[in-house]
């Protein structure tokens, strides 16, 4: 399957072989994740899950 996809690295991401970073590859249908040190493994997340996940990371943070 990967080698079908077009996969793009974060601009924030240096670009060298010590930086791993996340990237991503879409697909008219699905978007596919995966870390750059480990390119087997490929998560294709449900629009659900993704927009769950999302919204946990910008929510701000409170103290308990």
């Amino acid at each position: 399957m990967s080698q079908d996809l077009h996969w793009q690295k974060s601009s924030f991401s240096a670009g060298d072989s010590d930086n791993d970073c996340l990237e991503i590859a879409a697909t008219p249908a699905t978007l596919h994740l995966r870390e750059s040190d480990t390119p087997a493994t490929i998560l294709s997340p449900t629009r659900t899950a993704l927009n769950a996940l999302l919204t946990a990371v910008k929510s701000p943070t409170r103290a308990p």
